[in-house]
């Protein structure tokens, strides 16, 4: 379903701008989301209407419900619909158990689980009126993993897995909800770590690379298409292989 709207949340880099790109490709009407980067969510929106596509930006904290609310409802004056959810936004830090602290744990669990919550509270009853929903939500390799310097960033990923599969069995038959756990990608997020130890990560990866951006996109791209019609309560784990090495 083409020229709806659609809300890819944390979408003013990385992932979120490769996703916002290419359902504008897919003929999407998009919705730039940023909580802080205004500037990176402005060059989303440029980089969109290059592509021919039509998009706006708006500053919304996911992890406040009213930022939330108010989100949907200026994607449905801007566009009338609303068909499709991205649930991008996340928050990463590296800490330990005996460095992290209740602040950070807690925002992980905000950011990364509470707003793609509510998001999808929000977003949903809009698709219900429209007979058709697609929400996509972007876990990672570490809810599978865990991880030993991010037990909040993990859990917090985890719980998405969770989310996806409840959300799926409630709101079937409109609205189709899966999961994207991505490996290692090439991110602003992830520049330092890549520009210290790339080859090293890659060695680990059967496919002998990080990913790209774009490459997640077009998963998602997939899962919102008319092709991805018939799965939902999924996570699809796009990780290069890294499953298969021990």
């Amino acid at each position: 379903m083409e020229n709806v709207g659609a809300i890819v949340t944390g979408s003013s880099r990385g992932i979120g701008r490769a996703t916002a790109i290419r359902l504008a490709q897919d003929g999407f009407n998009i919705t730039v989301n940023y909580s802080q980067d205004e500037e990176g969510a402005e060059k989303t929106v440029r980089s969109v209407r290059d592509h021919g596509g039509e998009a706006f930006a708006v500053q919304a904290d996911v992890s406040e419900q009213n930022n939330v609310e108010r989100m949907v409802e200026r994607t449905l004056e801007e566009y009338g619909e609303l068909g499709v959810l991205v649930n991008n936004a996340g928050f990463s830090h590296h800490a330990t158990l005996d460095e992290l602290e209740d602040e950070d744990w807690q925002k992980a669990l905000d950011v990364n689980l509470n707003g793609a919550f509510y998001c999808a509270k929000a977003a949903a009853p809009k698709m219900k009126d429209l007979g058709w929903g697609r929400i996509v939500n972007i876990s990672s390799l570490r809810a599978m993993t865990g991880s030993d310097h991010g037990s909040h960033y993990a859990s917090s990923k985890a719980g998405i897995l969770g989310l996806t599969k409840s959300l799926a069995l409630e709101l079937a038959p409109e609205i189709t909800v899966n999961a994207i756990s991505p490996g290692y990608t090439r991110t602003p997020m992830n520049r330092e770590a890549f520009e210290k130890k790339e080859d090293q990560i890659a060695e680990k990866i059967p496919l002998d690379r990080v990913a790209e951006s774009p490459e997640i996109a077009g998963v998602v791209s997939f899962l919102v298409s008319h092709d991805g019609s018939y799965v939902t309560g999924e996570t699809i784990n796009a990780n290069g292989g890294i499953y298969m090495t021990s």
